[in-house]
């Protein structure tokens, strides 16, 4: 986890509703070692949210131009299924539940990074949430209590 990362993390651990699991491996095909079993991502968070029956899937950058994210969401945009179904199998994420990406970016980098995500398919994947860095600052949100407004969800 890079410095900034745990700014972001204790921001979604503020929303007593959220349980948060860093650096998860989402490895598509089971097996001991996800280095040899094939596709494989390290997620820098999972938020589990059990008050709204849903998960994200939390990716953070600051990179410009962001090409690691981009290429993270165009594999996970061809392999949704594939990856909800480990999801599931591995971390017991019930299939019932929304699954959305969550992503952090600084203001500079938001408008080309909501372009290129209107550039992908999202045939399978729902369109990620994109949250302004600037805006999880731990001044702007009560650290015991943050709470989303509904149209943030």
């Amino acid at each position: 986890m890079d410095h900034f990362e745990s700014v972001i993390v204790e921001y979604l651990r503020a929303d007593r509703s959220l349980f948060v699991n860093t650096q998860l491996c989402i490895q598509l095909n089971a097996g001991p070692n996800p280095d040899v079993s094939g596709p494989h991502w390290y997620c820098d968070a999972v938020a589990v949210s059990l008050k709204n029956q849903s998960a994200y899937l939390c990716e953070i950058t600051y990179a410009n131009p962001p090409a690691s994210l981009f290429k993270r969401l165009t594999g996970w945009d061809s392999q949704w299924t594939a990856l909800r179904a480990a999801l599931e199998r591995d971390s017991g994420v019930p299939s019932s539940w929304s699954l959305r990406p969550w992503v952090f970016v600084p203001d500079a980098l938001a408008a080309r990074v909501d372009g290129f995500i209107d550039s992908l398919s999202l045939s399978e994947m729902p369109r990620p949430r994109v949250t302004r860095i600037e805006q999880v600052m731990p001044w702007l949100y009560r650290s015991w209590d943050r709470v989303e407004s509904a149209d943030n969800q």
